[in-house]
């Protein structure tokens, strides 16, 4: 598929976004932050600054942005819809909940706003990965790997904005944060690692040559192209991304949302006179990482489609 920038930049940013809005619920649906009003509001500010610039970038992709609002009618059926309509329930338990927070009142309404942020944020990214995860005529999407890969790289970047806000008040991560974090970007670079291994394999596809694909228990070969000339289908469902530079951007990847990130953490620990920088540097870190990641998330997915094309086998469930 042809990666376009407009949803990459949507499913990263608001992913984040999602992540931050979730950690921010869970801690006001138990406990409290001991921060300031003023301070709790910049916190609750970037997520939903996130969230609503990764909304605004979504509608570049349409043809007619006016009408997005037409696409909310449909969730009983489409997960496009659903996802529509659940990115702005969450505005509704995230406002209460910053009013909460602006008023002190941490009795139980703020306990049930916090509680109905962390699920609606959840919902949210699910129903997001769930729109890729749908579309039986790409193969790539359909493996196991890409609801749970949604959700903890918006897990992933919502901590490590958060530890690195806090770093800015002089807060310091402790071992059970740093092990934390530790555990779950690794969880998130072996999903990637199957979901990467998955696609690369040479002998679990589909093509011409191959029963799967036409119905017939014989070698076949395609006589002629089906075009003259670049289409439409082709610049947008038969994008080709070259193996070696796959090899190398999921290098990049990688190194982007878990080397520089877990490193970052680790030499903060003991220069408490750099942690605020270093915080900051894994966040950005991890986010240009998830960039990349999503890039390679649609650029190696091929539309069953490329088969009429003359593209290679497919891989397959």
């Amino acid at each position: 598929m042809h990666p376009a920038f407009s949803v990459i930049a949507f499913t990263t940013l608001s992913g984040s976004g999602y992540g931050l809005l979730f950690w921010l619920g869970m801690h006001y649906a138990f406990r409290p932050l001991p921060l300031s009003p003023e301070f709790a509001l910049i916190l609750f500010g970037l997520g939903l600054l996130l969230v609503t610039v990764g909304l605004v970038a979504s509608l570049w992709h349409l043809g007619q942005p006016q009408r997005a609002w037409r696409a909310l009618s449909q969730w009983r059926s489409s997960w496009l819809s659903r996802e529509g309509v659940m990115a702005l329930v969450t505005y509704l338990p995230a406002l209460v909940l910053c009013w909460l927070v602006w008023n002190a009142d941490f009795g139980t309404a703020s306990r049930v706003a916090g509680a109905g942020l962390a699920m609606l944020s959840l919902l949210t990214v699910a129903c997001t990965a769930m729109i890729y995860a749908s579309l039986r005529t790409i193969p790539a999407w359909r493996h196991w790997s890409v609801v749970p890969t949604y959700l903890l790289f918006a897990l992933g970047g919502g901590v490590l904005w958060l530890v690195a806000l806090f770093s800015l008040t002089g807060w310091r991560p402790g071992s059970m944060v740093l092990w934390s974090v530790g555990v779950l970007l690794l969880a998130l670079l072996l999903l990637k690692l199957s979901a990467w291994r998955f696609i690369s394999r040479p002998d679990a596809g589909s093509g011409l040559r191959t029963s799967d694909a036409i119905g017939i228990n014989r070698a076949m070969r395609q006589f002629e192209a089906p075009h003259t000339e670049a289409n439409y289908i082709t610049r947008e469902m038969v994008f080709v991304l070259a193996r070696k530079h796959s090899r190398r951007l999921r290098i990049i990847a990688t190194t982007l949302f878990v080397l520089l990130p877990l490193l970052s953490l680790l030499i903060a620990k003991p220069l408490p006179g750099m942690t605020a920088v270093l915080a900051i540097a894994a966040a950005l870190a991890f986010q240009l990482g998830a960039l990349v990641e999503r890039w390679l998330f649609f650029a190696e997915a091929r539309h069953v489609v490329s088969l009429y094309y003359g593209g290679g086998p497919l891989p397959l469930r």
